[in-house]
């Protein structure tokens, strides 16, 4: 599993008519790879749920999502699984396939309901728009 996570001020996904949208909090991008389980999707949301990447009174990020009030956004994102090592082409051999992917997302988005209720997401295999303004900047890259 690959995610990239950003600290956002705001941010929304939108496939035609449908659209989630989340005021400051944390994006999530998600690429799910062959081998990734249940307890990796555990330990992800685990690990998401609980980051302190937001800032105290001292500007030291001591805060975590509870602390501010946040939300999640997490949008599952198939390329992040790609490689651009060889070629110009991305290869996509280690990405899950889309069936698995799906379920496996799905357990991942509820996994991390249970630590932390306010979470939407995006659409799964839907080509999507996505905008956010991004705090900071303030990025991370979680892989497993």
């Amino acid at each position: 599993m690959r995610a990239v996570i950003q600290r956002v001020k705001r941010a929304s996904v939108k496939a035609g008519e449908m659209e989630a949208t989340i005021g400051p909090g944390l994006m999530v991008l998600v690429g799910l790879e062959e081998g990734d389980t249940e307890a990796t999707c555990e330990w992800a949301a685990t690990k998401i749920a609980s980051l302190r990447v937001f800032e105290d009174g001292d500007g030291k990020m001591n805060l975590g999502l509870s602390d501010i009030g946040g939300e999640i956004l997490a949008i599952s994102q198939f390329t992040l699984a790609g490689s651009i090592v060889k070629g110009r082409r991305p290869s996509f051999d280690r990405a899950m396939n889309p069936e698995a992917a799906r379920i496996l997302f799905r357990h991942f988005l509820e996994l991390l309901k249970v630590q932390y209720a306010q979470v939407k997401s995006g659409f799964f295999q839907e080509h999507m728009e996505v905008e956010l303004v991004n705090d900071g900047p303030v990025t991370f890259i979680l892989e497993r």
